[in-house]
């Protein structure tokens, strides 16, 4: 890191700070706190939540895969594009959630199934969150060590502190000062304008790169895999134990199953103007997965070269000699990328790289400590007050929920030990929550049967499967190794002479062996993944056997939606059943505009393309076949291609945040002037 590289960090840093302050006199209502006033429009909540959503911990998720697995997960990753499509066209989940109007999930339940489950799925939501969240901080600290070559420790006034545990400090410290400042409103312009230089840096970055490793290094590096674990060819993975194609459907269906289930960027989804432009940027959001990230496989690809072709030996020695004194396979593997960057970006694209990093760093953090402090007040506190708080003492509780959390996520950060990727421990530990709320959020939503009981039934066995299965994973290698020591005693147990053991203490026997053969297969068998597709699949039959098994009432999903008599001024009423035409049953409203169809043609056009692709292909290659020789030339026409449009939807977007965070002051002074003139008029009188 030079100076220059310095200097492109700070000013990011005072970029983030001046947005931040201006947006603080909007903040002084709950709704202003919680959800922007409803101020923001399709392209400023795509960008900002993309970025949000996007976060070190989820390029260190993705660095660790691709290096793994290389293209063939592109590949398989095109099974989400029908499913896009449909959720993106029907609104499928965001839309009606939207015309709830609920400010939180748990909100949405009380109003849906009753105040008990509110305050039950609230809390299971909050303790998913922040075990999830917990791993954050200590992922980035250790990156950005590693990304600017800092030492263990530093002196200052003469006392010895660590770097980890103070980087980690500052790095909370900052994105907590941004979110106390102006809540939503500023979590919102912040993400923004990290969402732009992110997008514009990783550009610049997959453009150096690609430059610079020649595709005959890389293509030898990708070609070297053993077979069964090809890094080019989808249909060579047989000997892939962790991504194979599963992991890709499992994926898939999580995605379906679990939209907007997963509260960690809860604020974005009640602050659009309405329930259109929810729907709007939720299609404008897909650019993400896209085109935006190509810098996940481009930079993996171009490590794994850096690292082990022949031509780079001298170079990368140094890095190789960095990652050896790393202990364990598990961070060893998170911080290959840093220490690659550091190594092979030159300076002032390291600075833009940093800042990029550090943005999607505090947009995760200032989004999900917003996330988290609002279920926590909102869903659990608040249910059990019975008075109402006022405005000012409801402000400072969520702002005193947003400290404690950064204060326990701090500890958990240091005390968490890494002993798998990032990727597996996320989706488990998320399925807590999300295992189980799917079925309770879709049964909702879409199905008047879905009862109060179903929805207790699903949460219960999906917080079970995944949190028994979670605490399972962690268990280390020694835990492992102390299990079969005790399955190895059992089984010489049992096997003593029938003489010599009672019946009790044969049936305590088998009962233990049977339990440790359970953890063991659990520890050495089931990924999170898997362990997450469990909690679905059985979430989902719980809901709808208890549903079915109990009857009763319909419940009135017109009311709960503010659709035909229940309908709001300024709100849509619509619903399938005022379909007109093919078009509108496919889900194009007549909310749509010109404009809006053009944009949604553009945006679904692409994905549609792919599928397409993705079915011939696979044809060809399941009959025919396809040399190794031929999918790699793919992947390199493929990588230019993509990153060509993620230059042009990088310039669309950002021009349609700005417009859009303009409109959004606007309404903001408007409606922040409003205010005072109501407060001015009440003391007059």
């Amino acid at each position: 890191m030079q100076l220059l590289d310095w200097s492109i960090v700070a000013a990011m840093l005072a970029l983030l700070a001046v947005g931040a302050a201006s947006t603080r006199r909007h903040a002084r209502t709950v709704d202003g706190f919680l959800a922007a006033e409803r101020c923001a429009g399709r392209y400023l909540i795509a960008v900002s939540d993309n970025i949000a959503r996007l976060g070190v911990v989820t390029l260190v998720w993705y660095f660790e895969l691709h290096y793994e697995v290389g293209f063939t997960a592109i590949w398989w990753t095109l099974l989400e594009e029908p499913v896009m499509i449909v959720m993106a066209l029907s609104g499928w989940v965001i839309y009606r959630f939207r015309q709830t109007r609920a400010l939180t999930l748990a909100e949405f339940f009380e109003r849906r199934y009753s105040r008990r489950f509110r305050i039950f799925t609230g809390i299971v939501a909050f303790i998913a969150g922040v075990i999830n969240f917990g791993i954050f901080p200590s992922v980035g600290a250790r990156f950005f060590i590693q990304l600017w070559s800092l030492p263990a420790q530093f002196d200052l006034l003469g006392i010895a502190f660590s770097t980890f545990e103070s980087l980690m400090s500052v790095l909370l410290i900052v994105p907590l000062a941004l979110l106390l400042l102006g809540g939503q409103i500023a979590v919102i312009v912040t993400d923004f304008l990290q969402g732009v230089i992110a997008n514009i840096a990783f550009v610049a970055i997959n453009l150096f790169l690609l430059l610079s490793f020649s595709w005959g290094q890389i293509g030898d590096t990708l070609m070297a895999a053993p077979a069964g674990s090809s890094m080019v060819d989808p249909f060579d993975l047989g000997k892939q134990s962790d991504f194979n194609i599963f992991y890709y459907v499992i994926t898939v269906i999580t995605l379906f199953y679990a939209a907007r289930g997963w509260q960690g960027t809860q604020g974005y989804n009640c602050s659009a103007i309405n329930a259109h432009e929810a729907k709007m940027s939720f299609i404008l959001g897909q650019w993400r997965f896209r085109v935006l990230m190509l810098i996940t496989i481009v930079l993996p690809i171009c490590m794994k070269t850096f690292l082990t072709h022949p031509d780079y030996a001298e170079a990368a020695m140094v890095a190789n000699e960095r990652l050896a004194t790393i202990d364990g396979e598990a961070l060893q593997n998170q911080l290959r990328a840093p220490i690659v960057m550091n190594a092979v970006l030159p300076a002032g694209l390291l600075g833009l790289a940093s800042a990029a990093m550090l943005g999607a760093f505090i947009s995760t953090h200032d989004t999900y400590l917003h996330s988290w402090a609002a279920i926590l007040v909102q869903d659990v506190v608040l249910p059990f007050r019975k008075r109402r708080l006022s405005e000012r003492g409801h402000l400072l509780l969520l702002r005193l929920a947003v400290f404690l959390i950064a204060i326990f996520v701090f500890l958990f950060s240091y005390y968490f030990q890494h002993v798998q990727y990032i990727a597996m421990y996320c989706a488990s530990s998320a399925a807590i929550f999300v295992g189980g709320v799917g079925a309770a959020i879709i049964g909702g939503l879409y199905w008047n049967r879905g009862t109060t009981a179903a929805a207790w039934a699903a949460m219960i066995t999906g917080m079970l499967v995944a949190g028994i299965g979670t605490v399972i994973n962690q268990l280390s290698e020694q835990y492992v190794v102390g299990l079969n020591a005790w399955e190895l005693m059992l089984v010489s147990c049992k096997a003593e002479p029938p003489a010599t053991l009672s019946g009790v203490t044969y049936v305590i026997l088998s009962a233990g062996h049977v339990a440790v053969k359970a953890i063991l297969y659990v520890r050495t068998q089931l990924t999170g993944q898997l362990i997450n597709f469990w909690a679905i699949c059985s979430s989902s039959l719980m809901y709808i056997v208890v549903s079915l098994c109990q009857g009763g009432e319909k419940f009135n999903l017109d009311k709960l939606l503010h659709r035909g008599e229940y309908a709001m001024v300024g709100e849509s009423s619509l619903s399938i059943r005022d379909a007109r035409g093919v078009w509108e049953k496919l889900g194009f409203s007549r909310e749509f505009t010109g404009t809006d169809r053009l944009v949604t043609h553009i945006t679904l056009g692409w994905p549609l393309f792919w599928t397409l692709a993705f079915i011939v292909v696979t044809v060809i290659a399941l009959t025919y076949g396809i040399t190794a020789d031929a999918w790699l030339s793919y992947w390199h026409i493929w990588m230019w291609l993509i990153l060509s449009v993620g230059a042009a939807v990088t310039i669309w977007l950002t021009i349609g945040g700005f417009r859009d965070l303009i409109r959004m002051y606007r309404m903001l002074r408007s409606r922040t002037e409003s205010a005072d003139d109501e407060i001015t008029g009440q003391n007059l009188r």
